[in-house]
């Protein structure tokens, strides 16, 4: 009698097939996963720009005004409060809100600078981290408001730019004769970007914008490697604004110690000067594929491809200059 042996492995050759199959499966089904993950952070994000957006208009049907970008005095120094926190009751956080003394400088508040505000934070972020400083502990934002075209503070006047928001001045919805549809309220920017500060220059707030964004590095200033848009509580525009001298995504390269950067420009740090204007390349940025989310001030949210053209992205960051938004 012949007894029959069943066979319990693979052959070498029925194995590699396997694991063939297996490879190619997976290559399939890698950027369809990404592309389901990449449109969920999409989703993800507009939503929290859409909120932020909504906490906007509810705080001017409360005050009947915008919350301004700060409020330097004319001719004074110091430290301001940036609009994210100002509209933190309307955007479920009460509680820290009322921690926040504002009659003083958050420098010296660090139970509220260390607090994380989820809310202002895109999924895509790479660098959701705290920033501790010699005084408290920062976290990042990556939601940004639109503080104009570049001028954005004037410390004669006491008063800021052209933008949606601006320090020093309480703009209600009769301010945005562009339309408040053709105008930016919020972008995305990245947190822990590099930047370029107050070296200065230019010494006048009608010099016209840069049009090159490698001529930013001959402006000069002190170079921080990593700190922009890391204080959400900072009215100062290289921490919670954004301006639109160069299109979304734009690089603005500087080499620093034999490494290159895409950095921010601001000549002089708001508030830290008595008769030096801010001008600022502050540009919108994220890590979503081509585009960068953006609110306008109708209340709507969308993405901003990358190839918009410059003209229209500078009309959209003005409020009341007769600019005709084309279609983008």
């Amino acid at each position: 009698m012949r007894t029959r042996t069943s066979r319990l492995a693979f052959t070498l050759i029925e194995l590699l097939v396997v694991i063939a199959i297996i490879a190619i499966l997976i290559a399939l089904l890698v950027p369809a996963v990404q592309r389901v993950r990449e449109a969920a952070n999409q989703t993800h994000c507009l939503n929290n720009l859409k909120q932020l957006g909504l906490a906007m208009h509810t705080y001017e049907i409360a005050y009947k005004f915008f919350p301004p970008a700060g409020d330097y005095p004319p001719g004074g120094t110091g430290d301001c409060w940036s609009v994210q926190a100002q509209v933190l009751p309307f955007v479920e956080q009460q509680n820290l809100q009322r921690l926040c003394n504002f009659s003083q400088s958050y420098s010296v508040q660090g139970t509220v600078t260390q607090f994380r505000v989820d809310l202002y934070q895109c999924p895509t972020e790479v660098n959701s981290k705290q920033r501790p400083t010699s005084t408290v502990t920062h976290h990042p934002l990556n939601y940004a408001v639109n503080l104009g075209s570049w001028m954005v503070y004037n410390p004669l006047v006491g008063a800021g730019g052209d933008g949606a928001f601006a320090s020093g001045l309480r703009l209600r919805a009769g301010a945005f004769t562009d339309g408040m549809s053709s105008t930016l309220g919020l972008a995305e920017v990245k947190a822990f970007t590099p930047y370029l500060r107050d070296s200065g220059n230019p010494s006048s707030w009608v010099s016209p914008p840069p049009t090159n964004p490698a001529s930013i590095g001959a402006f000069g200033g002190s170079f921080k490697a990593d700190s922009g848009h890391t204080e959400w509580v900072d009215a100062r525009v290289h921490q919670t604004g954004f301006t639109t001298v160069f299109g979304p995504n734009t690089v603005v390269p500087y080499l620093n110690g034999g490494i290159s950067y895409d950095i921010d420009f601001n000549s002089s740090r708001e508030g830290t000067t008595l008769n030096r204007p801010t001008c600022a390349a502050v540009t919108a940025r994220s890590y979503h594929p081509s585009l960068v989310n953006v609110w306008l001030m109708d209340g709507s949210a969308r993405g901003v491809h990358n190839s918009i053209s410059l003209s229209t992205w500078q009309a959209l960051g003005t409020r009341a200059n007769n600019d005709l938004v084309a279609g983008y």
